[in-house]
Formats: structure tokens, sequence, C-alpha cells
């Protein structure tokens, strides 16, 4: 039995991130909130933003303003962890109420949702002015609030039960799962929406609802141990926000963890609305072609996650980790910027690989070094952990609309030349983003390097030198 779990603990991909306070069975179930939270990204990212602006003919920037609705909510992160830390209820629960209720949340944006879509189309008639507008954002907004609680609670649920030795692994499941989530609802979600019907959309919509209910009630289902507080526990005042953040900010390395993780978000994506353009526009590439791109940022994120996974579990710092990220994307966005003067399709899908690639090492990297914040004082993991996604998803949405923005308007202003001749092309505008980007890591750079030389030598002391095996990789 023992040489059976060698074995198991060896090629059995994440057996080795549970631990005895939470088994193996218990920690792949409790991922499910991240397919749930994968899913619900790709209605709202993906599938809606297309069928409104093609098949319901809703104009660009209503759209573009509904899809930024969900980033609003992204800094009250902070917020809802720290409610986490500090709930109080009689049988003693203090994540799962707020994994509930974001489910809840969750469900009842997306159920309304397809409604909203088909009256804002101009398909319902009624005479009530914006009545489609005023619904619709609600939808977004109640999709979003429940999308960043659920995932702000489960985040913090699963670094409580986790070890301090298990929780990089625990991490790097968590992202796959969330990966999962995405691509396996991305395929299932566009199949059903092949020949596209109004009363289909609903039917998914609500379907996709549903599911994400029944997910999380699955993966909160006996997760969080039970200890009842007393009726004077549950009558103390609650500790205040605005003093568990002075003493999370007092740490010293938090509020720089903050900047680095807002400004290399920023960073990496930038481009996020670009590349796809980019390699049709500038180099020619098919619709085919260009849709090649998002595979191959999946494969470069899962390979970061698998060397992330890997050196964090063998005592690697996650400031120098991060470290590396960054330098992956210097060299990412260079080759991209590069393919266009040398016409290389090479270079730039092997710059689309290398910006997932360093992307994801930079994230795993950074959410590991907040997860691993001492929950001491009046700040608890919860707290770090709702900073950390909310610096993430308000820097992600920022950077996004920031791309589109300066690429339009450098590319509007040298194809008119005003700058000469020498810059009188389309790729002004989108070479112009990326060498943003790279300004960007290196200022990234700059913040992260007090947090690596505080973090102490470059080699651990304490590294488990066993064998490299499939369950150091995330897939």
């Amino acid at each position: 039995m023992s040489g059976l779990k060698r074995l198991t603990l060896r090629a059995l991909p994440f057996a080795d991130a549970a631990s005895e306070g939470l088994p193996l069975a218990q920690l792949l179930r409790l991922s499910l909130f991240q397919v749930s939270v994968g899913m619900a990204s790709v209605m709202l990212l993906g599938t809606l933003n297309r069928v409104m602006i093609v098949e319901l003919s809703v104009p660009a920037m209503i759209v573009a303003i509904m899809i930024a609705l969900p980033v609003l909510i992204a800094p009250f992160r902070a917020l809802l962890g720290f409610r986490s830390d500090t709930h109080k209820s009689a049988i003693g629960w203090k994540r799962v109420p707020y994994i509930w209720f974001g489910s809840l949340w969750q469900f009842g944006g997306l159920a309304v949702m397809p409604f909203a879509l088909l009256v804002l189309s101009g398909d319902v008639v009624h005479t009530i002015p914006f009545a489609g507008e005023v619904l619709a954002a609600l939808a977004f907004l109640m999709t979003g609030l429940g999308l960043h609680m659920t995932q702000t609670a489960g985040l913090a649920l699963a670094s409580d039960r986790a070890t301090d030795e298990t929780r990089p692994r625990v991490v790097a499941l968590l992202y796959v799962m969330f990966l999962v989530g995405m691509g396996v609802s991305a395929v299932i979600i566009g199949g059903l929406l092949t020949e596209f019907t109004s009363l289909k959309l609903i039917r998914v919509v609500q379907g996709a609802a549903v599911v994400g209910v029944v997910l999380n009630l699955i993966a909160l289902w006996k997760q969080e141990s039970v200890r009842p507080m007393s009726a004077d526990e549950r009558a103390a005042p609650r500790p205040k926000f605005s003093d568990a953040w002075t003493d999370f900010m007092d740490g010293g390395q938090a509020g720089r963890l903050l900047v680095c993780v807002f400004v290399g978000t920023m960073a990496f994506n930038m481009q996020d609305v670009l590349l796809e353009p980019y390699g049709g526009e500038i180099l020619g590439l098919s619709v085919s072609a260009t849709t090649m791109l998002t595979a191959l940022w999946a494969v470069g994120a899962l390979l970061g996650f698998a060397l992330a996974g890997a050196r964090l579990a063998k005592g690697s710092n996650p400031y120098r980790l991060a470290g590396g990220g960054i330098l992956a994307g210097v060299w990412a966005f260079s080759l991209v910027i590069f393919a266009a003067p040398m016409a290389s399709n090479a270079l730039f899908y092997a710059g689309a690989l290398m910006i997932g690639f360093g992307g994801g090492l930079f994230a795993v990297a950074t959410l590991t070094a907040a997860m691993t914040m001492p929950a001491t004082g009046k700040a608890g993991r919860g707290l770090a952990l709702g900073a950390w996604g909310a610096a993430q998803a308000s820097a992600a949405g920022l950077a996004i609309a920031m791309g589109g923005t300066l690429r339009d308007w450098i590319s509007t202003v040298a194809t008119s030349g005003a700058w000469g001749t020498a810059l009188d092309t389309p790729a002004t505008g989108y070479s112009f983003v990326y060498h943003t980007e790279i300004g960007l890591l290196f200022v990234t750079l700059i913040v992260l390097g007090p947090l690596v030389r505080r973090s102490g030598p470059p080699t651990p002391m304490d590294i488990n030198r066993r064998p490299l095996g499939l369950a150091d990789f995330p897939t």
C-alpha cells in the first residue's frame, strides 16, 4: 500500500496538493467553484459579447459598456474578503455564506440576462425609455458581483484549509480548473448556439445559471468546519474594515505587492483585444489562423502554471518567480513587435505563446504570495486575497480599454502623415501599445525589486529534492 501511495503521488496530477486537512477528493470538489466562475466569465466576455453585436445588432459601444460593468465590482473584492474573514454566525461559518450568496447573485444575473438582452435589442415592444439598457446593466452587475464574491470567498476557504507546504499546488490546481471551466463551457455553449434563436439563447443562458448554482453547491458542501459561536461572540462588535486595511498595509510588503500586481496585470493585458486584429490586419492571417492564438496563449499559461507549481513546491521564492514571468513577457512582446517588419508568422505565434507563459507565471506567483501572507492581526487571508483579486481584475479591465484606445489614437495620427512616411502604417498603433507594455513590465520589475531583496536568498535553504513527476504539472 505504501508503494501504491508513492506511485499515486508521483503519477497523478495534483495528488500531492492534498493534505490531511484537505484530502484530494474534497480539494477537487472544492475547485468546482472555479469551473462555475470560468463558465460565467465565458458568458460575459465571449458568448454574450458576440451575440449582442452580431445576432441582436446591439451597438458596439453599449456592448463595451455592459461588459465593463462587472469590472466596477472588482475593487470591492477586498471588502468582500474582509467580511468573510469576520463573518459571524450561530453555527460558525465564515466562507460558505459568501460562496452561497455569491452563487445566488450569479444565478439571478444570468437568469434575467437573456430577457434583458431581448428588450435591449428591440425585439420586444415596450414604452419604457431605456428599459433594455437598465435591465441589461443590472443583469451584468448582478453576475459580476456573484462572480467576484464566489471566487474571493472560495480562494480564501482553500487557503484556510491548505497547509503551507501544499498551498502552492492548491493555487495551481484552482487556476487550472478556472481554465478548464472556461474551455469546456466555451465549447459547449458555442455548439448549442450554432443555430441561433432567441428561445435557444434563453435556454442556454438560464441553463448556465442553473449549472453554476449546482456546481457551487457541490463545491461548498461540508467544506468548512463548524464551530458554533456563543451569543456574546456574535454580539461583539465587528472589526472595522479601515483598521484591518491599515493593519494589512502596515505589513510593508502588502502595498507594494498590490502595486506590482496592478502594473504587471496592465502590462500583460493591454494586448488582449489587439493580438488577433494585429495578426489579421498586419500579418494577413486568416480567421482560422488567428483563432490559434487563444490556444497558444492557453498552452503558454499552462506551462507557466506547471513551472510555478513545480518550483514553488520545491521552496522557490514566489517573488523571484514573478520576476521570471515579467522577463518572459518582455521577450514575448519583443517577438510580437519584430513579427511585423520581418513578416514572420513564427515569431508572432512564439510571442503569443510566451505572453501566456509569462502572464501565467506572474499571476500564480503573485497569488501564492498573497495566499501565504500571515493571517495575523486584524487582516485575514480573505482580505489579502480580495485585495489581490481587486488589483488584478481592475487592472485587466483598465488595460483592455486603454489598449484599444491607444491603438486607435496612435493609428489615426500616424496614418494621417503627421509623423512622416516611416510611421505612416497601420502597424504603428499596435507597435506603440506593445512598446508601452514592455515599459510597464520594466516598471513592474522596479516595484518588485524590494520585495525580492526582503524575501531571502536566491536559493531556498530547505528544498524538497524528490524527482520531478507528473504531479508537478497542472494538466
